[in-house]
């Protein structure tokens, strides 16, 4: 179904809906009543600044940040704004609902220190809030940290984010349970990683206008799924506006599970893992007006990632694809982008098991695909049992010699792609269908 028709159903829906059954009165003069969300828009909320000098809180690490954070959030939401300066962060920033965060560009640079790793001295069983480090230089009580491990039952490997909160030589309480067996003889380790800011849960959140920096040279990688220069997770209600994430070990500005996600105006550079990444199952995500540059991937379509529209943004240099859309990423649009010089493919929908795990009834209309790739490199590649997708009036280029490259190559399993009104020029092979031979 496409993005029109299935709006179209959703207000018959909502007709028929409101036929059948009687709505209240909308409210025009709001009161503040415990439990409503419907509130007044008020004048003025609760503000408080956090600088190195002349704030409200004094301070120029993660402490004085968090202390803002939970003392708006404690007064029912408001602002927090984040001076000029550099702070650095042994831990995250953990948001709170209705806080919006807001700082002074880029002369307001969040900057994570420098990572430190051990392997674990003795067994920890997952009931236990404890660890035991092989080394403990470099590790302090109030650290943000990730514990690893392969499961000593099935061998697959754990990961948890933990906070370290008491400590006794080498020996550390944890603010959580392990939840998993960690154990010597399975290579169990601890290492300083967290998220710049961290979102559990959370809702009517905003990050504006700040610079946040994951220090990669100096910091392992993990991947997105676990941390990034901004991590949220199960929430909802959630925009980044002029946000600049670099520099991470991982991901720039990574979500999972959730919901009414917007990006605006951001810049997502020179990370190790994706740009932007919206992840497992998250819903009606808009990306727009961001540029994401030299990233592994400018933006990943995860798993489930549905009903999103990416829009106007500039995807350069980034090392494998521009975009890539995969397991089960369907009904998203992605129009009126810039994709430059991708170092394998320009837009990639992957190969997935089976049609039903595939990235159908996507749309990609009316983008610019430069240059994408090696010798062999493809503008859109469409593989798998892909179905549904609609490629009309985008302009692939190749500014380069043609040499093997092609423009659009549709896979052997593909069902039902669309081209239309494509400008495509400087290839090989403009279109190679591959269901045709």
């Amino acid at each position: 179904m496409r993005r029109r028709n299935f709006l179209a159903a959703i207000s018959v829906a909502a007709s028929a809906s409101a036929q059948n059954e009687p709505e209240a009165p909308r409210v025009t003069h709001a009161r503040a009543t415990f439990g409503d969300r419907i509130e007044p828009n008020w004048e003025q909320r609760v503000s408080i600044s956090v600088g190195p000098e002349k704030a409200d809180l004094v301070g120029s690490d993660h402490r004085a940040i968090q202390a803002a954070v939970d003392y708006v959030a404690g007064l029912g939401g408001g602002t927090v704004q984040i001076l000029p300066g550099t702070y650095k962060l042994r831990n995250a920033v953990f948001l709170r609902s209705g806080v919006r965060i807001c700082g002074s560009g880029l002369n307001t640079v969040l900057i994570k220190e420098p990572s430190v790793k051990t392997t674990l001295a003795e067994n920890s069983d997952w009931y236990d809030m404890e660890v035991t480090l092989a080394d403990a230089s470099g590790f302090q009580v109030g650290d943000g940290v990730v514990l690893r491990t392969r499961n000593p039952h099935n061998g697959s490997h754990d990961t948890y984010k933990r906070t370290l909160v008491a400590r006794s030589g080498n020996r550390f309480k944890l603010d959580q349970m392990l939840v998993e067996n960690y154990w010597v003889k399975e290579g169990a380790t601890a290492a300083t990683l967290f998220a710049i800011f961290d979102g559990y849960r959370i809702t009517d959140v905003s990050i504006e206008n700040i610079c946040l920096d994951g220090n990669r040279a100096n910091n392992d990688f993990l991947n997105g799924n676990y941390v990034g220069c901004v991590f949220v997770r199960e929430s909802s209600n959630i925009r980044f506006r002029k946000v600049t994430a670099r520099n991470f070990n991982g991901d720039g500005i990574s979500w999972q599970v959730c919901h009414d996600v917007r990006v605006e105006d951001c810049h997502s550079h020179d990370n190790a893992g994706y740009g932007v990444h919206p992840g497992s199952g998250s819903q009606r995500s808009v990306v727009t007006g961001s540029r994401l540059d030299q990233n592994d991937i400018g933006f990943f379509f995860c798993w489930g990632a549905k009903w999103s529209l990416v829009e106007k943004n500039t995807m350069t240099g980034n090392k494998r694809f521009g975009i890539s859309v995969g397991h089960n990423d369907t009904d998203n649009v992605i129009r009126h982008n810039e994709v430059l010089r991708s170092g394998k493919f320009g837009v990639y929908f992957r190969q997935e098991h089976g049609p039903t795990f595939s990235p159908n009834r996507n749309r990609l209309e009316d983008n610019r695909i430069v240059d994408s790739g090696a010798e062999d490199g493809v503008a859109v590649e469409v593989e798998g049992q892909t179905q549904s997708v609609a490629i009309v009036r985008n302009t692939l280029v190749e500014t380069r010699q043609p040499a093997s490259r092609i423009g659009v190559r549709i896979g052997r399993e593909t069902k039902n792609i669309t081209l239309a009104d494509n400008r495509i020029d400087g290839f090989s092979i403009p279109v190679q269908d591959l269901r045709q031979t």
